[in-house]
C-alpha cells in the first residue's frame, strides 16, 4: 500500500543564500503531469508562478496551503526560515523526470545540453546546485518579460523532454495511483455487499525520511512505495 490516494509527501526546507536578482529561495520549475500542493508549517516567505495569467506572488506563512496544476512554474522564496510540507499527485513521476526547471529556452531545447544543466553531480553537490538554481532564475525572467509567446515555447520543449519517459511514467501511475483508485473501488463494491473482509488486512507503515537535495531546498523525503510495514511483536 502505498500513501493515501498514491500521492507523496516530503519535508522542505527552502533554500538560503541569494540568487543574482537579491532573492533567496528555490530553482523555478513546473511538473508536466503532476499538481503540487504546499502546506505551510513554519517561518514566512513567497510564492511566485508564473502560467498564461501572467506573474503572480503569494504570501507564505505557518498554516498557508496552496497547490498548483500542471504548467504553473514556481519559485519558493525563503522570507526567513521557510518549512514546507509539500504534498505531490502522482507518487514517483517528480521523481522520474516530471520537473522542468526554467534554464533559458537555448538549454531547455536542447535535450543534452538539458541533462547536463540539471544534473547533479556525486561531489561539490552545494555549488552544482546553486549553478543549476542561478541558470533557472535567469530563464525564469526571460520567460516573465517574453509573455505568452516565451512560455509557450517552453511549454513546448517542456514536453519534447519528457515525451521519451511517459511510457515509464504510465507504469508508475499504474502501480500507485491506479491501483489505490482500483482498490478503493473494490473496497466499495465490498461495503455495498456487506463484506468487511478487507478491515481484516489492516495494517501500520512508516516511510522514515531520506535527506536529499531538492529544487526548491533541502528535502526530507519519504519513499511512499516502499513503507515498512509494522506487525505486532
Amino acid at each position: 500500500m502505498t500513501f493515501p490516494g498514491g500521492t507523496s509527501i516530503s519535508r522542505l526546507t527552502v533554500y538560503t543564500g541569494a540568487c543574482a536578482d537579491g532573492l533567496e529561495g528555490g530553482t523555478p520549475h513546473l511538473h508536466t503531469a503532476s499538481t503540487e500542493a504546499y502546506v505551510v508549517i513554519g517561518g514566512r516567505g513567497t510564492l511566485q508562478t508564473l502560467d498564461v495569467h501572467g506573474l503572480r506572488e503569494t504570501e507564505l506563512s505557518a498554516g498557508t496551503t496552496v497547490w498548483f496544476t500542471p504548467g504553473t512554474i514556481h519559485r519558493a522564496v525563503n522570507g526567513g526560515e521557510l518549512e514546507v510540507v509539500v504534498v505531490m499527485s502522482n507518487a514517483g513521476l517528480p521523481e522520474a523526470g516530471d520537473a522542468v526547471m526554467t534554464f533559458p529556452p537555448e538549454v531547455v531545447a536542447d535535450a543534452a545540453r538539458y541533462r547536463e544543466a540539471a544534473t547533479l553531480p556525486a561531489v561539490d553537490v552545494e555549488q552544482a546546485v546553486e549553478r543549476r538554481r542561478e541558470l533557472a532564475v535567469e530563464g525564469f525572467h526571460r520567460l516573465a518579460e517574453g509573455g505568452p509567446e516565451a512560455l509557450r515555447h517552453f511549454y513546448d520543449s517542456a514536453v519534447a523532454l519528457v515525451r521519451p519517459k511517459v511510457a515509464g511514467w504510465r507504469e508508475i501511475w499504474e502501480a500507485n495511483v491506479a491501483e489505490q483508485a482500483r482498490r478503493t473501488a473494490g473496497v466499495l463494491d465490498a461495503l455495498e455487499r456487506g463484506d468487511g473482509s478487507h478491515l481484516q488486512e489492516s495494517a501500520l507503515m512508516e516511510s522514515p525520511p531520506q535527506e536529499r537535495w531538492g529544487m526548491c531546498g533541502h528535502l526530507r523525503a519519504h519513499d511512499v512505495a516502499h513503507p515498512v510495514v509494522h506487525t505486532p511483536h
